[in-house]
């Protein structure tokens, strides 16, 4: 049996076990195996790869993008640009282990954000510091928009606290990305905190989070004639792009 997984803490309402179950059960491949595990500590990783002999590769979600940075042998240069991996390869070789990061949030979100934008989205406000905020910030680079991050503890020169989003900051930052947790299911009344009031038909609000498929920051977007999208094409680009990293074959 061929094994993939994903990793991360909690894992509930994940999307990648349904999404790959189905796409081996389509593909007909029958040998081929996905499972969620959950990870609540990294430092269980490598005695958890150690009971899964035939575990191939692994998705890599909340919390620990950035804390399995140390378990790797390598690192894609995308993936140490942005110093947060979501995709791992597993390699088994004279009874050693190595595990070789990759970085596909990059590719999801610009890929899904490019044919929404608008002339006039210029700056951006990425609300989360955390690893998949870092993947937007780094697709925003590529695509020459200036962006600020938005935290409860601003530590960077680039940050900036919610108490200082006003009318004229969200008058000139029209793209807004919700890189945080906040409204994913089960918490769903749960939303980032902002003015919402100042919002314009102008503005285009993204949501990494798609369960469900419409968050109270998406709604309240919507309800001020913005733009809205929420994660899934995200995630379904991911997916293949990690799964190519898996099967290929690269040198590692």
């Amino acid at each position: 049996m061929k094994l993939y997984g994903l990793i991360g803490f909690p894992l509930e309402h994940s999307f990648s076990k349904l999404y790959f179950s189905e796409k081996f059960k389509k593909e007909g491949k029958t040998d081929f195996c996905f499972e969620n595990f959950s990870l609540q500590n990294i430092k269980d990783l490598i005695p958890l790869i150690k009971s899964q002999p035939n575990l191939l590769a692994f998705s890599v979600t909340k919390p620990h993008k950035e804390t399995i940075l140390p378990y790797l042998e390598t690192i894609s240069e995308q993936a140490k640009q942005i110093q947060a991996v979501n995709s791992v390869r597993i390699q088994r070789k004279n009874n050693k282990i190595s595990l070789h990061g990759y970085n596909t949030d990059f590719f999801g979100f610009k890929d899904s954000l490019l044919p929404l934008l608008k002339q006039h989205h210029k700056h951006a406000l990425i609300l989360g510091t955390g690893g998949a905020a870092k993947a937007v910030a780094a697709a925003l680079d590529f695509l020459n928009i200036e962006y600020l991050m938005v935290s409860r503890y601003p530590k960077e020169k680039n940050q900036i606290s919610y108490s200082k989003l006003d009318k004229a900051l969200l008058d000139k930052y029209l793209l807004i990305i919700n890189a945080t947790p906040l409204g994913t299911m089960p918490n769903t009344q749960e939303l980032p905190n902002l003015p919402y009031r100042h919002l314009s038909n102008k503005h285009l609000l993204f949501d990494l989070i798609y369960n469900p498929a419409e968050s109270l920051f998406l709604q309240n977007g919507k309800k001020k004639g913005a733009a809205i999208k929420n994660g899934l094409e995200m995630l379904h680009i991911q997916a293949k792009k990690s799964w190519k990293i898996w099967t290929d074959d690269l040198e590692i």
